[in-house]
């Protein structure tokens, strides 16, 4: 199964549309996450209308229709692990263990807010994936996003993939 997750990508306001590379790993996810920080419907519904399933959340700059159609927090069981999605997890100090408190039922958890690529397990297993974000890279170098494949209950070949 193969994964195509991101977030932070507020259109219009630091883009004008999702980026071509982004747009072109659409047709090949199984899965698209989206951790919230959309700020316009539109690109909502473009990723209703191209993905096989979209499993996504509002995040703190999405205002009362964004949040009218999608959930704080998000939860999948997809090929034996179970994913939940949501936009804030706080500082990066201290984030396993609050991560692990909150999500204890969770094998994955895909976060967003900071726009700063993150990866990595807590010692519960928790993997926490944060893809940064496609359309403002803020103080990274790059613009980013996530792929992944899913296979017989593991998550392999996690790819950050970094735009112009």
């Amino acid at each position: 199964m193969r994964l195509l997750l991101m977030s932070d990508t507020h259109l219009p306001r630091r883009a004008d549309r999702l980026p071509e590379p982004l747009l072109a790993e659409l047709p090949q996810a199984d899965v698209v996450f989206h951790a919230g920080d959309w700020v316009d419907t539109a690109t909502l519904d473009l990723l209703e209308s191209r993905s096989r399933r979209l499993v996504a959340v509002y995040g703190n700059n999405d205002g009362p229709e964004l949040r009218a159609r999608l959930p704080e927090v998000a939860r999948a069981e997809l090929g034996g692990l179970r994913f939940g999605v949501v936009h804030e997890t706080g500082p990066a100090a201290g984030r396993e263990a609050r991560c692990a408190a909150r999500f204890p039922d969770l094998d994955v958890l895909v976060f967003g807010h900071s726009h700063i690529p993150w990866d990595s397990t807590t010692p519960t297993g928790l993997r926490l994936l944060n893809p940064g974000s496609p359309t403002d890279r803020r103080r990274q170098p790059h613009c980013t996003y996530l792929t992944a494949t899913l296979t017989d209950a593991a998550l392999t070949d996690v790819t950050l993939h970094r735009l112009r």
